[in-house]
C-alpha cells in the first residue's frame, strides 16, 4: 500500500472571520448543526486527549453529552484511564473530526467534575441497558473475557428486576471548560482556513487567524 497516493482536494467550502460568531461556543453550535444537518455519523463523537503520570498523552473517542456552564460534558467511570489521568492533570483537548464537511474543531482547556446531581440528572435519561453497563464495568481494568462482563451485567439485570436503578458512586460527568479552540476549514491546494480563539482574563475571547 502506498500511503502518499491517498490524498484529496478540499473544496467543501471556505471560513472567513466575518464567518465567525463572537462566541466559540455560539460557532461550535451552529457547526454542529450543521454536521447533524448534513447527515454525519455520529456528529458528537469527539476524541479526548489526556496525560497520565508519566507524561504520556493519550487519547479516545467519547461522546459529547451537553454543553453547560460555558464547558463540554462527558460522562465516564471515575476508575478510568481517562478520569485517573484528569485526577493527576486536568489539562485536557477534545477534537471534532467532521471529515465529510472538510472541518475539525479542536478545543484544549481544563476539565472539572460535575456535581452528583447533574450526573444522576442525566443518568436516568439513559437506556435502562446502559445504566447496568455503568454498573457492570470497571471501565479500563483488565478482564479474562467477554463473557465475564457480559455475566456480571445479567447478574446485575436479575438484581436491579424492574425497579430504578441507582447512579453508581464510581461513575459521573465531567466538563471541559475552554481555554482555547481552533476552527479549521479544508481549502483547495492545501491553503485551509484556520482561525482561533483565546479567552480573556476578564472572560471575553479574542479571535486570531492561523496559517495552514
Amino acid at each position: 500500500m502506498r500511503y502518499d497516493e491517498f490524498r484529496r482536494e478540499y473544496t467543501a467550502g471556505g471560513l472567513s472571520r466575518d464567518m465567525l460568531d463572537p462566541s466559540p461556543l455560539a460557532q461550535f453550535e451552529r457547526w454542529l448543526q450543521q454536521s447533524v444537518e448534513a447527515g454525519l455519523h455520529d456528529p458528537t463523537a469527539m476524541v479526548l486527549a489526556t496525560v497520565d503520570a508519566s507524561g504520556m498523552p493519550w487519547q479516545r473517542i467519547v461522546l459529547l453529552k451537553g454543553l453547560s456552564h460555558g464547558g463540554f460534558v462527558f460522562y465516564t467511570n471515575h476508575g478510568s484511564n481517562k478520569a485517573r489521568h484528569i485526577a493527576g492533570d486536568a489539562r485536557a483537548s477534545l477534537l471534532f473530526p467532521w471529515n465529510p464537511l472538510d472541518r475539525q474543531v479542536i478545543v484544549g482547556g481544563s476539565v472539572e467534575k460535575m456535581t452528583v446531581a447533574e450526573s444522576a440528572s442525566y443518568f436516568v435519561t439513559r437506556p435502562r441497558e446502559s445504566q447496568i453497563a455503568a454498573w457492570a464495568s470497571r471501565q479500563s481494568r483488565p478482564v479474562s473475557a467477554r463473557a465475564v462482563l457480559e455475566q456480571e451485567w445479567r447478574l446485575l439485570r436479575d438484581k436491579f428486576g424492574k425497579g430504578e436503578i441507582p447512579v453508581p458512586d464510581f461513575w459521573g460527568g465531567y466538563r471541559l471548560l475552554p481555554q482555547r479552540m481552533e476552527f479549521w476549514q479544508g481549502g483547495a491546494h492545501r491553503l485551509h482556513d484556520r482561525f482561533q480563539y483565546t479567552r480573556r482574563p476578564d472572560g471575553g475571547w479574542d479571535i486570531g487567524q492561523l496559517q495552514p
